[in-house]
């Protein structure tokens, strides 16, 4: 509440000196979602004017004036190019009294939530030709002239990969496997162009009759156009849907569209590639998120969750290569549980208290009348919190035993050699044992983090 009633203090001078008549405010409250940015909304009256904003405001924790001001250009020019984008009121560093980075946008009212864009029947007509459609608007993004914009992040984006996973020093069998195709079946590169960098579902906006708005402009650099296109067709931003464009249609739909204005098609190989680039990108994002809340710069439940959604993307990654298939596995938390050996201490058992720690977020908490979006939404992701810590409690011992023989197999003394193995091609003649490794020690982490996760259909 105190930042809230700090930024209601100081927004109203803000909005006068970028309107230039005196303006009021009011309806302040945050937004849920924004892993790494604040989302605020509010309503704003001047003498002229009455207008519904929305503030996207770097953490003060953890500012980057540059790239807010970076993204405050590329959404002019995406607006001049013809991309649907929120209209932009105001920017600035946040010296003027806002307290770090921000944007001012118009409000627009519309759906972002993927679950409901893709089950829900009053989105049927949006979701019609929505694949073509998001083709022509990247086309349309990639057209953009570098030369009309500040200066872009580029260079190798696969190095860049391989640096930023390398960075943490944990090994991850599964990520190993899919860096190393990727480096062996690399396709010719592309002229760099200007990227979105989060195109994907959950960051598009859409009304009944289709795309209003791309938002989420914070990661945009320069590079091939295709890591736009596999980025949208990764398995995470389907969200349990089959097909593989955000769960809206068809490679070849995105493809075709993408024609209609680039002049030019890309291959599915090409798209490939840069799918499982994508999904590899997506396993190194969660960890690197996970890791503002683990050194203390941005404690946060939903950063601390993230880290263990790194296994979701190494599933889909052997998806993607064909080493892997959907498989159901029974939710250990479904499983009588085994009464406690040893133990001096009372009933509840530790996994019990947490079960009951957990009824009481997604029960009472988020069922408190009055209560902020934003908590409810926390609560809800707390609750999963809980339960992965007791699926570890109940079967992380024998997975952890089981996953030691199998390395000990393979003459790998811990999970850092089998990695180098994979990378050195040392037990390539030993292939198809390694990969059963990788593949049972993925299976165990998202039995632990989300089983229901492994049964959802590839495409």
């Amino acid at each position: 509440m105190q930042e809230q009633e700090r930024l209601a203090r100081r927004l109203p001078a803000v909005l006068t000196g970028w309107w230039h008549e005196p303006t009021e405010i009011s309806e302040l409250h945050r937004l849920s979602g924004g892993a790494s940015r604040e989302i605020w909304s509010l309503l704003a009256r001047a003498p002229s004017r009455e207008q519904r904003l929305v503030l996207r405001r770097d953490p003060p924790a953890a500012p980057r004036p540059r790239a807010m001001a970076l993204e405050a250009a590329v959404l002019s020019a995406a607006a001049l190019a013809g991309v649907p984008v929120p209209a932009l009121v105001g920017h600035g560093d946040g010296s003027d009294g806002v307290g770090s980075g921000y944007l001012l946008m118009e409000h627009l009212t519309g759906e972002t939530i993927p679950r409901r864009l893709l089950r829900e029947p009053r989105w049927a007509t949006a979701r019609t030709g929505l694949a073509a459609e998001l083709g022509r608007v990247l086309a349309a993004i990639h057209g953009i002239a570098l030369e009309e914009l500040p200066e872009l992040d580029g260079g190798d984006l696969l190095d860049q990969l391989r640096v930023r996973h390398d960075g943490f020093d944990e090994p991850r069998p599964a990520l190993e496997v899919a860096l190393r195709w990727l480096a062996e079946n690399r396709p010719p590169a592309r002229a760099e162009t200007l990227l979105h960098g989060d195109f994907r579902n959950g960051n598009l906006m859409l009304g009944t009759d289709g795309l209003l708005a791309v938002l989420d402009w914070e990661l945009v650099h320069r590079g091939d156009p295709m890591a736009d296109l596999g980025w949208l067709c990764v398995k995470s931003w389907r969200f349990g849907a089959s097909t593989p464009v955000g769960g809206f249609g068809g490679r070849e739909e995105l493809l075709d569209g993408y024609a209609q204005v680039a002049g030019w098609r890309p291959s599915e190989d090409e798209l490939h590639w840069w799918e499982v680039f994508g999904t590899v990108r997506w396993a190194v994002i969660c960890r690197e998120q996970a890791q503002r809340h683990l050194s203390g710069v941005e404690p946060s439940v939903e950063l601390a969750v993230l880290g263990r959604r790194v296994c979701e993307p190494e599933h889909d990654a052997l998806l993607a290569l064909g080493l892997t298939e959907p498989l159901e596995v029974p939710d250990p938390l479904l499983q009588p549980e085994a009464p406690g050996s040893g133990s001096p201490h009372d009933r509840p058992s530790v996994s019990e208290l947490l079960a009951a720690l957990a009824d009481f977020l997604t029960g009472e908490v988020m069922a408190a009348d009055g209560m902020d979006d934003r908590v409810r939404f926390h609560a809800r992701v707390a609750a999963n919190a809980l339960a992965i810590a007791r699926r570890e409690l109940l079967v992380g011992a024998d997975q952890h035993a089981e996953h030691q023989e199998r390395i000990r197999a393979l003459s790998c003394p811990d999970d850092h050699a089998l990695v180098a193995a994979i990378r050195d091609g040392s037990l390539d003649t030993r292939w198809d044992e390694v990969l059963d490794t990788v593949r049972a020690l993925t299976v165990a982490k998202l039995t632990v983090a989300n089983p229901r996760y492994l049964a959802q259909p590839s495409a």
